[in-house]
């Protein structure tokens, strides 16, 4: 599958899953805007790599706590350069419970985690105009299986895959909306215990990342009749 000749926006793809997306979909043929929030040197070294490769790179700045900024991120990379497919990776995880969680907390993950990838949507909906393209949000496998743990981040995603399918069906039949669940593919950020992680894994090991590239390809360059659908790439995580 290529995406030759096609260019995707990808939040948060200065670092970790958003920088291996942009390099692996770079690799497919695709050009790559390259949002990032505060990590500037990430993302132009992330651009690098993707002109290294023969492909097109932007890099653009936006700080999606802020909802106005969020909302303006998608006409700011339409000057850049018009693209057919997005990709709603910037996330913030924290491993707050329901005893600890403040007001401001719980806002500013529903804003980046959930606000955010709706209000970029909507407006990439608006540009295309008609015009096909496809939307992929980065999901988690508790956004189906919520506890208590990690609660707002939890909640968030849980929402987000609610707003995939809502949003499948309000975008059709031009765009395609699906939502990628992942797993245990990166050590967490918040400094958890990675071994104790695949304990509960049934494949007893970390994703690839060239696996979630692979599964995010074929969502953007596979089949144009699959539109609301979530595929769960953690190892059986969601089954316990």
């Amino acid at each position: 599958m290529k995406l030759t000749g096609q260019t995707v926006l990808i939040t948060g793809a200065a670092r970790r899953i958003g920088r291996a997306l942009a390099l692996h979909l770079a690799r497919a043929g695709a050009d790559i805007l390259i949002h990032h929030g505060h990590s500037t040197k990430d993302a132009e070294q992330t651009a690098a790599e993707i002109r290294a490769l023969g492909r097109k790179a932007w890099v653009l700045q936006a700080d999606l706590e802020d909802l106005e900024q969020a909302a303006r991120l998608v006409n700011q990379a339409w000057e850049v350069q018009p693209f057919q497919h997005l990709i709603n990776n910037a996330a913030i995880f924290g491993s707050l419970d329901w005893a600890e969680v403040t007001p401001a907390e719980w806002q500013q993950t529903l804003n980046i985690n959930l606000s955010a990838p709706f209000f970029l949507s909507q407006q990439f909906a608006k540009n295309l105009a008609g015009q096909p393209g496809r939307i992929l949000n980065l999901l988690d496998w508790r956004a189906l299986r919520p506890g208590a743990d990690h609660l707002p981040y939890t909640i968030s995603k849980a929402a987000l895959a609610a707003l995939t399918h809502s949003l499948a069906l309000a975008l059709a039949p031009h765009i395609l909306v699906n939502g990628l669940a992942l797993g245990a593919v990166l050590p967490p950020s918040d400094g958890g215990n990675a071994n104790k992680i695949l304990e509960d894994v049934p494949a007893k090991r970390w994703a690839d990342l060239s696996e979630v590239g692979e599964a995010a390809l074929f969502f953007l360059a596979g089949s144009n009749y699959i539109t609301g659908e979530i595929l769960h790439l953690d190892g059986g995580r969601h089954l316990v």
